[in-house]
């Protein structure tokens, strides 16, 4: 169906998942997928962190304009740390969505220019593989476990199914 006049103006802004630590979680999304943090609200009892590629340059104005443009764009991740999880030993973590209990959300995805030459840094910097290049059928995919075992898949820019 074709965009309305109704719907013209909806853009997809972003995304949640749960995370358990900030100081894990932030460093792997911003080190080692070399997204930005867009901007960061502490709301009490759980903190919100907005990444994003910053082709616009959101990641360079101040907070309150930060936080003002993040909802004017597309693609967004927001992850969401509920304080304390990080230091409870009770914490089973969160349902990553592929596997019982909490089957349902499956995976975000990244493009890249060179896919070999994306797996070959995940692999020297100890990143964890779902799936590797050379695995299954799709061996023009790839599929990388962030800290709380959520998948990202990556996927060559230019990809011929």
């Amino acid at each position: 169906m074709p965009r309305t006049a109704a719907t013209e103006s909806f853009k997809f802004n972003h995304t949640m998942i749960r995370i358990k630590d900030p100081k894990l979680s932030l460093p792997f999304y911003m080190d080692t997928l070399g997204m930005d943090l867009v901007s960061e609200q502490n709301m009490g009892d759980f903190t919100l962190y907005f990444l994003a590629y910053d082709y616009d340059g959101i990641a360079s104005l101040p907070a309150e304009q930060k936080a003002k443009a993040r909802f004017n764009r597309e693609g967004i991740l927001e992850l969401t740390h509920n304080h304390g999880t990080e230091s409870d030993p009770n914490f089973q973590g969160y349902a990553n969505g592929n596997a019982e209990p909490g089957r349902g959300f499956g995976h975000i995805a990244i493009t890249v220019n060179n896919i070999e030459e994306a797996c070959a840094r995940f692999e020297s910097l100890g990143v964890p593989f779902k799936k590797r290049l050379t695995d299954g059928k799709m061996r023009h995919i790839a599929f990388i476990l962030d800290p709380d075992g959520y998948w990202v898949e990556v996927v060559p820019q230019a990809l011929s199914l």
